[in-house]
């Protein structure tokens, strides 16, 4: 029964790590996205999701060091607030930021 009990510890303990790699991701885009990106795509404000993606950060480091249970309600937040930044929020900026560039872009990018 201890084995059984050991290898689902690694298992949550692996999927923290990808909670955590998920967060430190839609922190770090967020980070490099300028503030009037995210106010002509009519999102939250650049401050509130960097607020969103920290503690999101914080919360899933703490689950990897096993400060938190992996299964807190605070983990499956952080999931669910990054997850929601890199599916719809992020797409949405990057738009915003590629822009036309002066027409001298084809249907691939620029040439």
């Amino acid at each position: 029964m201890f084995q059984i009990h050991g290898v689902l510890d690694l298992i949550f303990w692996v999927l923290a790590i990808g909670a955590l790699g998920l967060c430190v991701w839609a922190l770090v885009h967020a980070l490099r996205t300028p503030a009037r990106a995210f106010a002509v795509a009519g999102k939250l404000k650049k401050q509130l999701w960097l607020l969103i993606l920290g503690f999101a950060t914080l919360f899933s480091f703490a689950a990897v060091v096993q400060y938190l249970p992996t299964l807190s309600i605070f983990v499956i937040a952080s999931v669910i607030g990054s997850g929601i930044y890199l599916a719809d929020v992020k797409p949405a900026v990057n738009e915003i930021g590629r822009g036309n560039g002066g027409g001298s872009s084809g249907p691939y990018g620029p040439w």
